[in-house]
């Protein structure tokens, strides 16, 4: 390679890996994989070796990456927070060993840990008391985020043990299990915001949350891994580990301690079967030299320990052939590209189809028709490309270019700055947003109207008997018994279920308009603060912004969406109807009567709705909870309550209160 295309390509890689630093980092939205980044780094590492003229300082392969962001102070660490050198091979794991045995003449212990996928912490106590808790960072400073992490349960506040150090840090990996990461994303994914990719991502997106209250909901865990103070208890990291664990730290118990390269791959062999089993997500195990004397000798490199790596997992991984590429319009516009594929089994199951996220993603693999792709299934669930074998690659054959125009309605594609997707911006007039809109504005949690099935609206939008929901209010029984899979008793009770729904609250009216980033909770609190339809249309971006939970993204959409003249009229028509654009005719249940309260809600009620009575419970101090357990306080009980939560509730001795006693409880009898 000659030195001018050398240069020009170490800036290219420098550019491209600090784009990915920015995306796993700061927004927790990485386009490639762990793997893929680090072809990247060694190509980067490789060039500059060869080329030392053109080393720079501040180079990626010179500085650990940073998740500082502004909306927090920073502090600098007590000790420098570097990174871990990665390999994916055994064969690197034994150059790792020589080179730590060239040090020394005495036996060498390691401590093998598996690699949980999080965010890392470095937390310091003072006295016993959790002082301050920083993230990564740049490796020097980190974001305070010691509110947050003191809703971490698994975190000692207090440390009473007389052992313990007056000043030491305790590092560790925050990291989210996955059973709440899948409850997470379903609730993401039902008030229409995009899902996390992962539970690292989850972790570190919600570490960096702005109210405590919400960190507090996700049930983050905290698995430490080193302790470092100036009056450290032994000279080995392991020993420091356990007596971590007997000061109240959670030490994962699957750490060993081995005295020979085969004690090492023994571990990393039965860990990359049994870490499915698991309830966090670990990608490999961490080799540590165990002496802290020793670890001082062999001392670091710019951005990572030369006494420690990371050995990673490969992911199951298939080759098939790319057969086509489809683009999906979702309800707000956003277009996904869909790789469809030979079918190819992986993980146990057949996969014909792999999402490719957006255009970068595209770009990134540099993709042509009837390429022989990898496939890997990220985070175990969603199969998605991760590489091309371009030996298989015809010289003809057509490179994928992302659409420039909406495949549905021929509307040229908008991409905003910061976001990675494009969207149609015809709202209005794209068929797959009208329908998934009209959807949507059906669905339970939204206006819950039944009987009107995706197959139905479909049927009724192409017999042009509607054109947006508040058409749906205009349907009359003459309109719809001649339809197919319609007779007269769905049809009623399709217009009884319409009609019952002008009552539904202001709140889920408000999340029912599909405002695009505005989800069930965004809607509730809006709500709050908003008390009518119209002091939110005349709202401007600063007022929305002071809201807490309304950033510049979601005031932007909002204030879009009331100046459309369409969306207006709608609202306008919808309130001729009788919706609920205002909470002022409502009585505004509120005290104290419920605080500390856990209640279940069960069966039928005849004075509020069930999502009524959630807002009641919440509006006096209670708490909502979906199932029956021994913090349970009691069960507001309607008509026909299941038999199986009857049992429950007895099982735990939790009383069940009726409709009369409830209302009575609240003061409103």
């Amino acid at each position: 390679m000659k030195r001018s295309e050398a240069k020009a390509h170490i800036e290219k890689l420098r550019l491209e890996i600090e784009e990915h630093n920015h995306r796993y980092y700061v927004l927790n939205e990485p386009a490639i994989s762990d793997f893929e980044y680090d072809i990247l780094l060694n190509e980067l590492e490789t060039l500059e070796k060869k080329f030392p003229e053109f080393i720079v300082d501040g180079s990626p392969t010179h500085k650990v990456g940073s998740d500082i962001t502004k909306e927090f102070t920073q502090y600098e660490h007590r000790y420098p927070m570097l990174s871990l050198g990665n390999t994916y091979n055994e064969e690197e794991v034994r150059e790792f060993d020589s080179r730590v045995r060239k040090a020394t003449s005495e036996p060498i212990e390691y401590v093998c840990e598996l690699k949980f996928d999080g965010a890392s912490i470095s937390i310091l106590y003072k006295n016993g008391e959790l002082f301050r808790a920083l993230t990564r960072g740049d490796g020097t400073r980190g974001d305070d985020v010691t509110m947050n992490v003191k809703t971490i349960k698994s975190i000692p506040k207090k440390i009473t043990d007389k052992r313990i150090p007056s000043e030491f840090v305790i590092r560790g990996e925050i990291v989210m299990p996955r059973a709440v990461f899948n409850k997470l994303n379903d609730e993401r994914s039902e008030e229409d915001i995009i899902p996390f990719a992962n539970p690292r991502n989850a972790a570190a997106g919600t570490l960096k949350l702005l109210d405590p209250r919400i960190v507090a909901s996700r049930s983050l865990d905290c698995l430490v891994y080193y302790l470092l103070s100036e009056e450290i208890p032994h000279d080995n990291h392991f020993e420091n580990l356990k007596e971590a664990s007997e000061w109240g730290f959670k030490v994962p118990d699957s750490i060993r301690l081995c005295r020979s390269i085969e004690d090492i791959f023994q571990f990393i062999s039965h860990w990359d079967s049994e870490r499915k089993n698991l309830p966090y997500d670990t990608d490999g195990v961490v080799i540590k030299v165990n002496s802290l004397t020793l670890q001082k000798e062999l001392g670091d490199t710019a951005k990572s320990p030369r006494w420690a790596i990371a050995y990673k997992f490969k992911a199951e991984q298939a080759t098939t052939r790319l057969l086509s590429v489809t683009f999906q319009v979702g309800r707000t516009g956003n277009v996904t590209p869909v790789a469809n594929l030979e079918p190819v089994l992986l993980s146990g199951s057949t996969v014909k189809r792999a999402t490719l996220h957006n255009a970068d993603q595209i770009a990134l693999l540099d993709l042509h028709l009837n390429d022989m792709v990898y496939v890997e299934k990220g985070g175990e669930i969603i199969p998605k490309i991760v590489g091309v074998d371009h030996s298989f690659r015809n010289e003809n054959s057509k490179r994928i270019e992302f659409i420039s125009h909406c495949p549905e309605c021929g509307t040229s594609l908008v991409k905003n700055d910061g976001e990675a997707n494009h969207y149609c911006p015809n709202y209005l007039h794209c068929p797959p947003q009208i329908k998934g809109r009209i959807e949507h504005f059906i669905s339970r949690k939204a206006m819950d109207i039944d009987g009107l099935g995706e197959e139905t609206i479909d049927l009724l939008f192409s017999k042009k008997l509607i054109r947006n929901f508040s058409d749906l209010y205009d349907l009359t029984l003459e309109q719809l018994v001649p339809l197919e899979r319609l007779g007269e008793k769905s049809a009623s009770n399709i217009l009884k279920s319409i009609r019952k729904s002008v009552d539904t609250p202001y709140p889920r009216v408000l999340y029912a308009l599909g405002i695009r980033h505005v989800g069930e909770t965004v809607a509730k609190i809006i709500c709050k603060e908003f008390r009518s339809i119209d002091d939110l249309i005349n709202s401007d971006p600063e007022r929305l912004i002071s809201v807490s939970e309304i950033g510049p993204k979601i005031a932007a959409s909002i204030v879009a969406y009331f100046t459309d003249n369409e969306n207006l009229e709608i609202i306008r028509r919808l309130k001729l109807i009788g919706i609920r654009f205002s909470d002022e005719n409502r009585p505004i249940l509120t005290g104290n009567s419920l605080d500390g309260k856990v209640i279940v809600i069960s069966g039928l009620f005849l004075e509020h709705s069930r999502d009524e009575y959630k807002d009641i419970i919440e509006r006096n101090g209670g708490k909502n909870s979906s199932s029956i357990s021994g913090n349970t306080s009691f069960v507001l009980a309607g008509e026909k309550m299941g038999q199986s939560k009857k049992e429950k509730a007895q099982k735990f001795g939790v009383p069940l209160i009726n409709e009369m006693e409830f209302l009575k409880i609240i003061g409103e009898d």
